[in-house]
């Protein structure tokens, strides 16, 4: 039986995640967005073109879904899929970590809670899942603005809500903070939400490398940003992001074409 091919997975990857950007997709977005070189992405850009399913437009550049692929647009990773292939692994990661972990879908412009696993330490704890946070604040929404071509520019369009004093609001900061993010490959968030609370998350991606969600964790500042924990911190909610994508395809073995 052979296995998947991978120039079919990153066109469909390609169409889920432009089907999703409401200004349209630039090239180098897209190649960012799921780890592609550049000319990869525009070859596939430009074969989907020219049978329908992508437009280009004349103004900006940008590509947009066709007219062949328009149903594609709300076809979104299912939330419960998405929960099934990661609790396993989140149980795993509350235990290592000792904090609360959580995992995150887009849900408009905010973030849903779509998993929440309880700080191991038997303290009173509130279950999150079904609340919807900030994207600009957490770190879980970092992930989401970061991987998700459009989304920064709509959400830092309007006026931002400061939750706390360091809530980064500024669009110019904004952007500065989602190209760090990107360029790290995970977020942070320290008291951008909740003054007392600290966060680190990583993107969970599909078989073609889409990011469908995130995951992360969720502690006292004191305890994520210690310089003893944190790095620690950092690495397990980064393998344990990458174990979750590889159980939903990202890295399974492919046959080239």
């Amino acid at each position: 039986m052979p296995g998947p091919i991978q120039s079919i997975e990153r066109a469909a990857a390609i169409l889920r995640v432009v089907a999703e950007a409401p200004f349209g997709v630039g090239v180098g977005e897209l190649a960012g967005a799921l780890g592609l070189p550049k000319a990869t992405a525009h070859g596939l850009l430009r074969t989907l073109q020219r049978v329908g399913y992508i437009e280009q437009d004349d103004a900006t550049g940008k590509y947009l879904i066709g007219a062949a692929a328009l149903g594609l647009a709300d076809a979104r990773l299912d939330t419960n899929v998405l929960r099934s292939y990661a609790m396993n692994w989140a149980d795993t990661l509350a235990a290592r970590s000792g904090e609360s972990v959580r995992i995150g879908a887009l849900r408009g412009e905010g973030v849903s809670i779509v998993h929440h696993v309880f700080r191991p330490d038997g303290s009173e704890q509130t279950l999150r899942v079904g609340i919807e946070l900030p994207l600009h604040a957490t770190a879980l929404g970092k992930v989401l603005l970061a991987y998700t071509p459009g989304l920064t520019e709509r959400v830092a369009s309007a006026p931002l809500p400061a939750y706390t004093r360091r809530t980064v609001t500024a669009p110019r900061a904004v952007h500065a903070e989602i190209a760090r993010v990107r360029a790290q490959g995970h977020a942070e968030d320290v008291a951008e939400f909740a003054f007392e609370r600290a966060s680190v998350a990583a993107p969970l991606r599909d078989a073609g490398g889409r990011v469908v969600g995130a995951l992360g964790v969720v502690g006292a500042v004191d305890r994520v940003t210690d310089p003893g924990v944190r790095p620690k911190l950092v690495e397990l909610v980064r393998a344990t992001a990458s174990a979750v994508s590889r159980d939903l395809g990202a890295d399974r073995p492919r046959v080239r074409r």
